[in-house]
């Protein structure tokens, strides 16, 4: 899904924005209603000044109705960046969504590092991080492989997560460590 755009059409012509695609369904105020049928979340971000853009925003401000009842409360979420530079603030813009789901009682799983042949690699510049996939870049850029292979393990990590959040209870007592 993608979120509703907020900018006019004469804006985004000025900025060269690419058109979205018309087989993109639309993240609308009755899809928001549904989202808690999903079992888990992978969100998305433009990066803007260090935090997601304003259309990201938005679409969280129509999850209120979500919140209060905490109907997404213990559903595993994600993040993935898009930034304008290499020190754009991708870092900075997974650590800024925390909020949102910290009051929906949501779960971040990070990626951790998981993918170390990609992440430590410094033959050439890429993005990616323990906490997400990331690229950087403009209409002239696309993601490189190195980008492409951290945003698969991420996706495939995510679904392992995904799957044992929704699976049986175990039957045996839980073991849970206390460290301070």
């Amino acid at each position: 899904f993608q979120v509703e755009e907020t900018l006019p059409a004469e804006v985004l012509a000025k900025m060269g924005a690419v058109e979205k695609p018309s087989d993109v369904m639309t993240m609308d105020m009755e899809m928001v209603g549904k989202l808690p049928e999903y079992d888990g979340f992978m969100f998305g971000f433009p990066t803007r000044f260090g935090m997601m853009c304003a259309q990201m925003k938005a679409f969280f401000d129509q999850t209120g109705g979500l919140w209060s009842p905490q109907k997404l409360a213990g559903k595993p979420c994600g993040t993935f960046i898009c930034t304008g530079s290499q020190n754009g603030g991708q870092e900075l813009t997974h650590m800024t969504a925390l909020g949102n789901f910290v009051h929906h009682g949501m779960v971040y799983v990070p990626l951790g590092y998981q993918a170390p042949a990609q992440q430590f690699n410094m033959e050439e510049i890429h993005g990616g991080s323990p906490w997400g996939a990331s690229t950087m870049g403009d209409k002239d850029r696309m993601p490189t492989e190195i980008e492409k292979t951290i945003a698969n393990v991420q996706g495939e990590k995510f679904a392992e997560t995904v799957k044992r959040t929704v699976s049986e209870a175990v039957s045996r007592t839980c073991k849970v460590a206390i460290v301070y």
